[in-house]
């Protein structure tokens, strides 16, 4: 692991840490800041080092209830670059809270015609707050740390269309950055179980994010309901149970 950036503490104290991202779809139960906040007060008892959020409303509750750092960003859409894609979005998300502004760090053009090191030097010429750079391959990564990131997450790795989509975390994606940037590397995306989690810190990751595997209880459900319904019925006969 490569040291935090000088003078920024507070991604120090993040290394070896569970960051959980706490998130909720539209038109879900859980769709409210105050639920979002708890959620996250739940996730810090259990240990996490820092939370990730998404949403100005979700953010600036989760800011007011946790002492823990706090990694913001805003979807704006679902296609294309949506991860806090304008210089607004992510000041708007610093305003609202974030110790740790997240964004697109991809090589692709942004909404606003800015480019990523032009968002990231006026981000934190006008915040002061470190920048998380959401890659999704190793060109990604290694332009976002040129462009002045102070975090590179693997976050859209699978989802731009230069890597492979893994049933899992991207663990090769983690080591290649790990062993290339100078920049701390946080894994992200598709880790489902904490033995995946030690595996992605034990191939170089500075932290670990984990949002649906604990905080989307949909998601999780269907995965038990999916592999009930996936197990061949030979005990209806000869079961006690039934």
């Amino acid at each position: 692991m490569t040291p935090a950036p000088a003078g920024h503490s507070l991604i120090h104290a993040l290394r070896g840490g569970l960051i959980v991202s706490c998130q909720a779809y539209p038109g879900e139960p859980l769709r409210h800041p105050e639920s979002i906040a708890r959620i996250a007060q739940s996730a810090i008892m259990g240990g996490a080092v820092a939370i990730r959020a998404q949403g100005i409303d979700d953010i600036r509750a989760i800011a007011g209830s946790v002492t823990v750092p706090q990694i913001g960003l805003w979807k704006a859409g679902s296609d294309g670059v949506f991860i806090t894609p304008t210089l607004d979005h992510a000041l708007a998300v610093a305003d609202a809270g974030a110790d740790i502004v997240a964004i697109d760090g991809t090589r692709r053009e942004r909404p606003d015609g800015r480019t990523l090191a032009e968002t990231i030097r006026l981000l934190q010429d006008r915040t002061g707050r470190p920048v998380m750079a959401d890659a999704g391959s190793v060109d990604d990564a290694l332009a976002a740390e040129d462009a002045g990131a102070d975090i590179v997450g693997t976050t859209l790795a699978g989802y731009t269309g230069e890597r492979a989509r893994s049933a899992g975390p991207d663990l090769e994606l983690v080591h290649l950055l790990a062993g290339r940037l100078s920049v701390p590397v946080f894994a992200e995306g598709r880790i489902r179980t904490p033995a995946e989690a030690r595996d992605a810190l034990d191939a170089g990751a500075y932290s670990v994010v984990v949002g649906t595997a604990i905080t989307h209880p949909a998601s999780i459900t269907s995965w038990f309901v999916d592999a009930l319904t996936a197990r061949p019925r030979v005990l209806a006969e000869t079961s006690p149970f039934e």
